[in-house]
C-alpha cells in the first residue's frame, strides 16, 4: 500500500470533520514485513487502512492509535521484545513488547489529527461575508449560505453554525439550525431581538435545552464595534471555545473529538478513496506470550474448557497444547 495514498486519504477525512490517527513507521529492524515511511490511518472504531507490519504489530498499533485518538496526544512506540533495547530506550518513547517469531522490531510514531473545524454561516450581509474570510484564512471550511436557503442538512453535530440573517428570517433559520444539533450555535443581534426570537421558537414547540443552547447576542463582548469588528469577536469566541475544549466535537481536541468517527471515515473510504478499509478485526490475548492478536481464524483458535484462545503463532499454540492448564490460569488472571 503507497504511503501517498493513505495521506491523500487522511486529507479528505480531515476535509470531512473525521479525527484519526496516523501512524508512520520511522525505524526498523529486519526482518520486518514493513518500511521505514509506511503509514497507516486509524480510526476511533479501529478501522484501519494502509499498512503498517504484519500480524505482530497491527493489532498492537491499533490499540495504542485508537488511545491516542482518546488523550489527543501523540505516542512514539517502540514494539518489540524489552531484551532487545535494554537501557537503550530515550525518554518519552514507550516500549510495547510483541513476541515476533521474525525477532524484527519497530518504531512507530502515532499522532491524533483533528477534523477541520467547519463553520455555517446563514446570511448574505457585508459582516458574514467578512466572517466566513476569515475563518479561511485560519484554514477552516466556512460555507456562507442565504436564509431562504438554508436547512438543517446544510449542518452536523460538529459544525458551528452563526445566523447572521439580522432581522431577516432569524427564527426559521434558527429553527432550522438547532435541528441539526451543531457543536455551536448562536445568533447575531441584541439580548432583546435574541429573546423575541427565542420565545417565538418556544411557543412553537422547540425544546428549550435546545433553544438554551443558542449564544445570543454571539461572540465576546468587545463593546460598540463595527460590522467587520462583529466578525472578530465571533471568531474569537469560536478559537477560545475549541482552545479550551469546550468545542471537542468541532475538532477542538480531547476524548469527544473522537467519537463517532469510525463510520464516517469508512463512508468516506467508500466513495472511491484509493485506500481500502480493513475490517475491523475483534481482539484477543494469546495466553502464551501476552501478545494482542485477532481473535479470528488467523488467531489459530483452539478450545478448551469450553473457551476459545488465540495465538499469535503455531509455537505459542503449541505450548499450550502442551500444558494448557498453566496458560488457561494465566489467561483467566487478564
Amino acid at each position: 500500500m503507497d504511503g501517498w495514498a493513505v495521506l491523500e486519504q487522511a486529507s479528505e477525512l480531515a476535509r470531512n470533520g473525521q479525527s484519526f490517527a496516523l501512524a508512520t513507521v520511522v525505524w526498523r529492524q529486519g526482518p520486518s514485513s514493513s518500511q521505514q515511511g509506511s503509514r497507516a490511518i486509524i480510526t476511533a472504531s479501529g478501522e484501519f487502512y494502509g499498512w503498517i507490519g504484519g500480524a505482530c504489530a497491527q493489532p498492537t498499533v491499533i490499540r495504542e492509535a485508537r488511545q491516542v485518538i482518546t488523550d489527543g496526544e501523540p505516542r512514539l512506540l517502540l514494539l518489540g521484545s524489552p531484551e532487545q533495547f535494554g537501557a537503550a530506550v530515550p525518554d518519552g518513547m514507550a516500549v510495547v513488547p510483541i513476541s515476533c517469531q521474525s525477532e524484527g522490531a519497530l518504531e512507530v510514531y502515532i499522532e491524533p489529527v483533528l477534523p477541520t473545524p467547519h463553520l455555517v454561516i446563514v446570511g448574505r450581509s457585508p459582516m458574514a461575508q467578512t466572517l466566513a474570510d476569515l475563518a479561511r484564512a485560519l484554514g477552516w471550511r466556512a460555507e456562507l449560505i442565504a436564509d431562504q436557503d438554508f436547512s438543517a442538512a446544510d449542518a452536523t453535530e460538529r459544525s458551528m453554525v452563526v445566523v447572521a440573517t439580522q432581522g431577516h428570517g432569524d427564527e426559521e433559520a434558527v429553527e432550522q439550525a438547532v435541528q441539526a444539533h451543531p457543536a455551536y450555535l448562536g445568533l447575531v443581534g441584541s439580548r432583546k431581538r435574541g429573546t423575541a426570537v427565542l420565545g417565538y421558537l418556544a411557543e412553537r414547540g422547540i425544546p428549550q435545552e435546545q433553544l438554551d443552547r443558542v449564544k445570543v447576542p454571539v461572540g465576546l463582548d468587545l463593546g460598540r464595534t463595527t460590522h467587520p469588528e462583529i466578525a472578530v469577536a465571533i471568531l474569537a469566541e469560536l478559537v477560545q471555545l475549541r482552545a479550551s475544549g469546550a468545542l471537542a466535537s468541532a475538532g477542538g481536541g480531547g476524548p469527544a473529538a473522537g467519537a463517532g468517527a469510525g463510520a464516517g471515515a469508512g463512508s468516506a473510504a467508500g466513495r472511491g478513496s484509493a485506500v481500502r478499509a480493513m475490517a475491523v478485526p475483534a481482539e484477543a490475548v494469546d495466553p502464551v506470550c501476552g501478545m494482542t492478536v485477532t481473535a479470528g481464524p488467523d488467531g489459530r483458535p483452539l478450545e478448551h474448557d469450553g473457551e476459545t484462545y488465540y495465538f499469535c503463532c503455531t509455537g505459542c499454540r503449541s505450548t499450550f497444547e502442551k500444558d494448557p492448564a498453566a496458560y488457561a490460569k494465566k489467561e483467566s488472571r487478564c
